[in-house]
């Protein structure tokens, strides 16, 4: 009897590396609950932050339209129609249009000194090794912790002796000497950041130091100057005490003598909505800054945060 063999089965060889499963649907994990009550509290606090902050100013800017019996008899409501010779008002009579001109002047001529001495000396301690360096970075850094009320006497001596007081240029200076520290503080730090290798490569191909600095390094710190040219705007703009002292000319009065001046004439006069007008002018301006270069700012913190 004849017999066939069969031949056994065969299987596949299965592969020595095997790649790991994953679970496409894997289950999350869920979030302990101490960090949504934390996440709850932080924001029930910055809405509480945001209202405190919105409210006042939506109420000054709603008040602005309004007439003074309305402002009295309703300060809550909406305005029945808009009263825009509030505005007009406390622009040429309360003369506003003239403490916004002596501002613009006084604020843009020290922006722009501050940013060109401050971002020279930054890049100046942030990129070179030299004795004293340190020493004169802790200088500045001191001048920020400096009250200005303490030099307010000594400054006034000074700046009479050199016959600057009542003048706008003697204003620019001292603000360009209030807002150097924190400006040098800031854009060491962010021109620390800046990649080495460009400014080497400029100067193999023959650039000098100052080209260097103004056609290339300055250039690249421009989201870090855009940040504390903000700050910088913020803190001139809204200065009281330096004018107030150093400047006491009528006719060269700045915004925030103005408005101080303008709150006493129109509380006597009883013009409460040209004052409300008033006030929301002096505010513009930099809500419109902020709200313009936000992104900038925030960009240039970040930058500057990172090595």
């Amino acid at each position: 009897m004849k017999t066939t063999d069969t031949p056994p089965a065969t299987t596949a060889e299965e592969p020595r590396d095997r790649p790991p499963v994953t679970k496409v649907n894997a289950p999350l994990e869920k979030e302990s609950p101490g960090g949504g009550v934390l996440n709850v509290f932080s924001h029930g606090v910055l809405v509480i932050w945001a209202l405190l902050v919105v409210l006042p100013l939506l109420w000054a800017v709603m008040s602005s339209f309004k007439d003074d019996n309305s402002i009295f008899s309703s300060p809550w409501s909406l305005p029945d129609k808009l009263h825009f010779e509030n505005w007009s008002r406390a622009w040429t009579q309360a003369h506003m249009s003239d403490y916004f001109l002596n501002t613009i002047l006084v604020v843009g001529g020290s922006l722009i000194g501050t940013l060109v001495l401050g971002s020279m000396a930054a890049y100046v301690l942030a990129r070179f090794d030299f004795p004293g360096n340190r020493f004169i970075y802790f200088l500045f850094v001191g001048g920020m912790s400096f009250p200005i009320i303490l030099a307010l006497v000594p400054l006034f001596f000074v700046m009479n002796n050199m016959g600057l007081l009542n003048t706008t240029h003697g204003l620019i200076l001292v603000y360009i000497a209030y807002s150097l520290p924190f400006t040098v503080f800031f854009l060491s730090s962010f021109f620390r950041t800046l990649p080495t290798s460009v400014a080497e490569a400029a100067i193999i191909d023959g650039a000098s130091h100052t080209r260097t600095f103004f056609q290339i390094m300055l250039p690249m710190a421009k989201p870090g100057l855009i940040s504390v040219g903000i700050f910088n705007f913020l803190g001139q703009w809204n200065q009281y005490m330096l004018p107030t002292v150093l400047n006491t000319d009528p006719e060269k009065k700045v915004l925030s003598q103005g408005l101080v001046q303008l709150a006493v004439s129109q509380g006597y006069k009883g013009d409460y909505s040209g004052l409300f007008a008033g006030l929301v002018m002096a505010m513009l301006p930099v809500l419109a800054a902020y709200i313009i270069f936000q992104r900038q700012v925030v960009a240039g913190l970040t930058a500057g945060a990172l090595k």
